[in-house]
């Protein structure tokens, strides 16, 4: 395992999507780009919310993406172009620890 966040150099970054094939291309274009190693999409979940001064509920796929630190901000606005929300929920927390292996791995995706 690694040795913990500062030194793992990777997060995990979430955005939700409307529909499963708007998930489902942006995690295959950041994949192609290089700006993610890897992405799962999955649900659908249901979502509520305050939009516009009321509670809304909307249905909705979650995209999961591993990246280095470093791709951040390049993949926070390839999603937004992407993205059919004016304000899509793209959140980045940390990967804490793992396999050395994988995020080695992730790491050398991402900058090749």
């Amino acid at each position: 395992m690694s040795a913990g966040a500062t030194s793992s150099g990777c997060v995990q970054v979430t955005v939700t999507a409307p529909e499963r094939d708007e998930a489902e291309r942006i995690a295959r274009t950041v994949v192609e780009e290089r700006l993610a190693a890897c992405a799962q999409v999955h649900g659908p979940v249901t979502s509520t919310f305050w939009w516009e001064g009321r509670i809304d509920s909307a249905q909705e796929w979650y995209c999961h993406l591993k990246t280095s630190i470093e791709r951040v901000p390049a993949l926070t606005e390839r999603i937004r172009s992407l993205h059919a929300y004016d304000t899509p929920e793209i959140i980045a927390v940390p990967i804490v620890d793992g396999s050395d292996a994988y995020l080695r791995w992730v790491r050398e995706t991402v900058t090749s």
